[in-house]
């Protein structure tokens, strides 16, 4: 069994779709980033990568590769990270991923999350865990500056 830890942060802006766990949320900003700036999916790759000691997103899909990944959905990111742990040996026993953001509020959306990343996982939605916080108004997340995402993983 191996454990991976992720985390990643992008900071809102107007004029952008917000995508978080595969799904886009209503709200009057997005998130900023040169993919579709989903940070839930991001600290989950992230995860997935660091417990497979594969290295990082950045590392698979830098950004600064011209316009390969430019505005990319971080779904397909996923699948990539995927099929790269399984031809290493190794399968998803669980993740667990906390996205903080003051607003929106995301309860409704958390069900939908769950079943979008199970799906694109290729697992059973009992074996993906999405949790949603607020910083109770501290520091850039309270601010509504932007969101964070954390994720842990388990591999088999």
């Amino acid at each position: 069994m191996r454990i991976g830890f992720g985390y990643d942060v992008h900071q809102f802006t107007p004029n952008r779709a917000l995508w978080l766990g595969g799904i886009e949320v209503p709200h009057s900003k997005g998130l900023l980033g040169h993919s579709d700036a989903d940070v839930a999916i991001h600290a989950l790759c992230d995860a997935i990568l660091g417990a497979a000691a594969m290295r990082d997103i950045g590392y698979h899909f830098p950004d600064t590769k011209g316009n390969e990944y430019e505005g990319i959905d971080s779904k397909i990111l996923l699948r990539r990270v995927m099929e790269m742990i399984r031809e290493a040996g190794y399968e998803l026993g669980n993740c667990d991923i906390t996205i903080a953001a003051q607003a929106p509020k995301l309860a409704a959306y958390i069900e939908p999350m769950r079943a979008c990343l199970a799906d694109v996982m290729g697992v059973d939605v009992h074996q993906v865990s999405v949790k949603a916080t607020t910083t109770e108004h501290l520091g850039f997340v309270g601010r509504e500056e932007g969101i964070a995402a954390y994720a842990v993983v388990l591999l088999q």
